[in-house]
């Protein structure tokens, strides 16, 4: 069985603009493009789970995943747990993720809008009215996929699992 090498690792990881350069040519040559953004923080079998479905539905997954400014805005102080090169290494490691890309906006829309996906998926937490993107992505022929959720699985949980065990014990 062949090795992941840390090149193999670095190669999926990109800024804004060649990512979009390397989706649009995996289009050019019809492929369909996925996209899914968060800050998958603590990864856990929800985000496994998640991401491997999200892969299924075209020939290219790309995940944006939220800066560590980003992360702070929208969790707090205390977030992130693991910081954005550490988190897009590991989501680098999965087979089925073909690109890693870190936004440092509250929303991905512009990096939504310079990909610009065949197909925008967001977990079961929303609708997709709620969905940052549908429209843009709808409006360019794409579709919009909304995943179901494996219960039980929150990196806010597993954190407060952690802090709640860590003072009582």
């Amino acid at each position: 069985m062949e090795t992941v090498t840390e090149k193999q690792i670095e190669e999926k990881i990109y800024d804004l603009q060649a990512v979009s350069a390397k989706a649009r040519q995996w289009q050019a040559n019809g492929a369909q493009v996925v996209f899914t953004n968060g800050c998958f923080d603590l990864l856990h079998l929800g985000h496994i789970t998640y991401l491997a479905e999200a892969a299924s539905l075209g020939n290219k997954l790309v995940v944006a995943i939220n800066s560590d400014a980003s992360v702070k805005r929208l969790k707090g102080t205390n977030r992130p747990i693991n910081n954005e090169i550490s988190r897009g290494v590991m989501l680098a490691c999965f087979f089925f993720i073909d690109a890693i890309v870190v936004f440092d906006e509250d929303t991905p829309l512009e990096t939504i809008n310079s990909i610009m996906p065949d197909i925008l998926v967001k977990g079961g937490d929303y609708t997709i009215p709620q969905i940052v993107g549908a429209t843009e992505v709808m409006a360019n022929g794409g579709k919009v996929e909304v995943l179901q959720f494996v219960p039980g699985y929150s990196s806010t949980n597993i954190i407060n699992r952690i802090r709640n065990g860590a003072e009582a014990g």
